[in-house]
């Protein structure tokens, strides 16, 4: 049976001492059936990886290279986010694609080196406004799915999540409706089984991102192929990603 899995992309928000705060609040909530994580900036992790260590909250990267080390001027390796305890990295997110041109062959080579050096990922795939209006949705999807997995053994797959993110739906206030949301996660899940047969596919834990807030997450939950959320806005303050950590309460 999948576990549901809550997570919440901070993106560039938050000072150190900003991000303590908020950590310091989410970790009583992390007590349900769920997982639970929380990706803060970079100059944050570490104060905040103190905060969770020995909690059921994991410690998440938004993003890190695609080399190990180097002269690479700007960038995270892998060892380093290891370094600072975090466990899983979110790779392929819509603004890394479409704000800094990330492609799926780049994508992908991140995703080898994290799940090579033991890290989680959270891969996300998702169309924009005008890719959904041209009845591109699933053409988009698959690419990005498949691009993203390219030479993955089925054996790293217990260490992957994939998140939907319909990019129109984000920071923008609308949500895919839950039944919208759910037939793409379905052919995600369909894509992972053309991939890698019925058992993986079964197993894909896949979010959904996308507006997610307290008003709609139960909905959303209650859908046959959605197994948890990638939340953005929400995820920013306590009063707001907590009701959605607890949203079976």
């Amino acid at each position: 049976m999948r576990k549901t899995f809550i997570a919440g992309n901070w993106k560039m928000h938050k000072t150190v001492s900003e991000a303590v705060a908020l950590a310091k609040e989410l970790v009583p909530a992390a007590d349900g059936n769920s997982r639970y994580l929380i990706a803060p900036p970079f100059t944050a992790l570490s104060a905040v990886g103190e905060v969770v260590k020995g909690t059921p909250l994991l410690l998440g990267a938004q993003n890190m290279s695609n080399a190990e080390s180097g002269a690479h001027t700007g960038e995270v390796s892998v060892h380093m986010l290891k370094d600072v305890g975090v466990q899983v990295v979110i790779l392929g997110h819509s603004e890394r694609r479409l704000i800094y041109g990330e492609k799926d062959a780049f994508i992908n080579e991140k995703v080898k080196l994290a799940l090579d050096n033991d890290l989680e990922v959270i891969l996300c795939v998702g169309e924009t406004l005008e890719q959904r209006e041209a009845g591109e949705v699933e053409q988009v999807v698959r690419t990005q799915v498949e691009g993203g997995l390219k030479g993955i053994p089925e054996g790293f797959l217990d260490k992957v999540t994939i998140a939907y993110e319909p990019v129109w739906a984000i920071g923008t206030g609308k949500t895919a409706t839950p039944e919208d949301a759910d037939a793409v996660h379905a052919f995600i899940r369909k894509v992972i089984k053309e991939m890698y047969g019925d058992k993986a596919a079964e197993a894909m834990v896949i979010q959904y991102g996308g507006s997610v807030k307290p008003g709609n997450v139960k909905e959303l939950m209650a859908m046959k192929n959605i197994d948890g959320a990638l939340v953005g806005g929400a995820a920013l303050k306590a009063e707001t990603f907590v009701p959605i950590m607890k949203y079976d309460s």
